[in-house]
């Protein structure tokens, strides 16, 4: 598939860093650094903008290295960037450790998925047909009686 793309930062595209990729990386685009202090959440923008084709979404993801190794993630995870919209790609990180974190322009700071999706339509009605969980809530599942 391929997806229009406008990159007004000076970073590479998003891209897949190995060949069986989920994500692409995509970097942050900063005139200069920005400071997370802890518990602090800021919208760090990319610089890229979009066309994601109908039927798609793309999701934003957090790093896992990043949240293992600095306590950083992306706050709304995974955010979804809807087909019809042509802003600015922004990442809304949260720094969740006890150490303020200096976010530089180039840094890759989030992934890209991109998935599809189906609209639906709902249907009113005053029964659901009857499975082996039934109405079981968190944490129903797997437990033995």
């Amino acid at each position: 598939m391929k997806v229009k793309v406008i990159n007004h930062s000076k970073n590479d595209l998003p891209k897949y860093e190995t060949l069986f990729s989920a994500g692409m990386d995509i970097r942050a685009n900063l005139g200069e650094s920005v400071r997370l202090n802890p518990l602090e959440r800021r919208l760090i923008p990319t610089g890229i903008f979009l066309e994601i084709p109908h039927g798609f979404e793309c999701q934003v993801r957090p790093r896992s290295g990043l949240a293992l190794k600095k306590g950083i993630t992306v706050l709304n995870s995974p955010g979804t960037i809807d087909a019809d919209y042509r802003g600015e790609i922004g990442v809304i990180l949260i720094n969740l450790s006890d150490e303020a974190f200096e976010v530089v322009n180039g840094e890759r700071i989030a992934q890209l998925v991109f998935a599809r999706v189906e609209q639906i339509e709902f249907e009113r009605t005053e029964n659901l047909s009857e499975t082996e969980r039934g109405a079981g809530a968190f944490g129903s599942t797997g437990i033995k009686n």
